[in-house]
């Protein structure tokens, strides 16, 4: 599978090109109890503990940070499977392989939780939410070689997954769970949003993500021939508006970005299209049409 097949542009102007090394790092996340959240996160996930105040909680894997936490006292939890608001669908936790899914199965199952799935032909995913109703998706790719494409878009399904295929991959590795690995990292997030064309016109259109699938209730968009770093539903938000501001969910994501050139193309097409961004740190800070916040960066966060 080439990248020149993976990112042929069927929506949109076709004129915006993002570099095919940006990804999605860094998500932030309100929460309404910091230490049950922390807890959550690390003994049933399995991030690691990265840097604590009062407030705010920074969790990761072999020191990369993943997860901002940020406690919001009383928060309500997210309204999910019901007509809701724009904002956080999930997001996505992408392991090293097979075998680390199976673990990370194997583990969670003694935990007696509920938990989704779903077999997306490039990929084997398992869905649950935290104690706030946040969405969570962890996963493993197929290898792209496996990877169907057919004009641009990606093939992709929602079977049933082979669970029991997961935990004999685990077992015939013989490794203990310790947490998730190394290599881990954010794979992709999931938005609820307002209008797909909308959506097409702001993350394809001015950031310049491909568009490798869609329907007319979903779009998905990547970057460098990736199945996607970006999805968006109105499968519950159809001309909805951003959850108010004392409710959990999504505070921002980051998009990073390989060189400063590359960011420098889209902060420009940002501008022709008369938008406002602000600069946090060293992130130039920009919302999508329903408040949803990106941080955009050059190169991932390297500390808490």
């Amino acid at each position: 599978m080439s990248t020149t097949q993976a990112t042929d542009r069927g929506t949109g102007s076709g004129a915006s090109v993002i570099h095919p090394d940006t990804e999605v790092g860094l998500l932030s996340l309100t929460v309404s109890n910091l230490d049950r959240s922390v807890a959550f996160y690390t003994d049933a996930i399995g991030l690691a503990l990265l840097n604590r105040d009062s407030a705010t909680a920074t969790l990761g894997v072999a020191g990369t940070p993943l997860l901002l936490l940020t406690e919001r006292a009383g928060a309500k939890p997210w309204p999910r499977e019901q007509a809701s608001y724009t904002g956080l669908y999930h997001f996505a936790i992408l392991v090293p392989t097979r075998a680390d899914l199976g673990r990370w199965v194997r583990h969670w199952l003694t935990l007696g939780l509920p938990l989704g799935q779903g077999d997306h032909l490039v990929s084997e995913a398992l869905y649950l939410s935290d104690p706030d109703e946040n969405g969570i998706e962890v996963y493993r790719d197929r290898p792209r070689d496996q990877w169907q494409w057919a004009n641009g878009r990606v093939r992709m399904g929602a079977d049933p997954v082979d669970i029991r295929g997961l935990l004999a991959e685990a077992e015939r590795a013989g490794e203990p769970w310790t947490g998730l690995p190394a290599g881990t990292r954010l794979g992709h997030i999931h938005l609820q949003v307002g209008d797909i064309a909308q959506a097409a016109a702001f993350y394809h259109d001015i950031l310049g993500f491909d568009i490798v699938a869609g329907m007319p209730s979903a779009l998905f968009v990547s970057a460098g021939g990736y199945h996607h770093h970006i999805g968006m539903n109105t499968w519950h938000s159809q001309g909805a508006t951003p959850a108010p501001a004392d409710m959990v969910g999504l505070r921002f994501f980051t998009v990073n970005f390989p060189t400063e050139n590359a960011r420098q193309e889209v902060l420009d097409r940002i501008a022709a299209a008369g938008l406002t961004t602000t600069h946090v740190d060293d992130a130039v800070a920009i919302q999508d049409p329903w408040q949803n916040t990106l941080r955009l960066q050059v190169g991932p966060p390297t500390g808490p």
